[in-house]
């Protein structure tokens, strides 16, 4: 499948691993509440990203691609909340956001991509 073959998503699988890895070691009152969230947030990077590219129209993909974008902030900022909560340290938080970064940067150049293939640069 196409989506398999992005660096995009192969990184936010990363990404993925990363943050079950971290949320670990969370407090178990947690478990259903900041835990469970970050998870989900993550999760749902990569799934809408190959959902997107399964979409036999570029606008569909982008529209996925966007909803990604919108679960990598959603991540950063319970990220945020999880290292003012000292859920997680200082330099851990600074590496996940090298990724978060990178991961963005990424997701902006397959919409761009995707634009400018359809005809839709705006």
């Amino acid at each position: 499948m196409f989506h398999k073959d992005l660096d995009v998503w192969k990184n936010s699988i990363e990404l993925v691993k990363s943050i079950y890895i971290i949320t670990k070691t969370f407090p178990k009152e947690e478990l259903y509440g900041l835990t469970s969230q970050i998870r989900r947030c993550a999760v749902s990077i990569p799934s809408n990203i190959s959902e997107g590219a399964a979409r036999s129209s570029s606008k569909d993909y982008i529209r996925f691609l966007y909803i990604a974008a919108g679960s990598l902030a959603e991540l950063d900022t319970q990220l945020i909340i999880s290292k003012e909560l000292n859920y997680i340290s200082k330099e851990k938080f600074d590496e996940l956001e090298v990724s978060l970064d990178s991961i963005a940067k990424m997701l902006q150049g397959v919409i761009r991509y995707q634009r400018n293939k359809s005809g839709n640069g705006e």
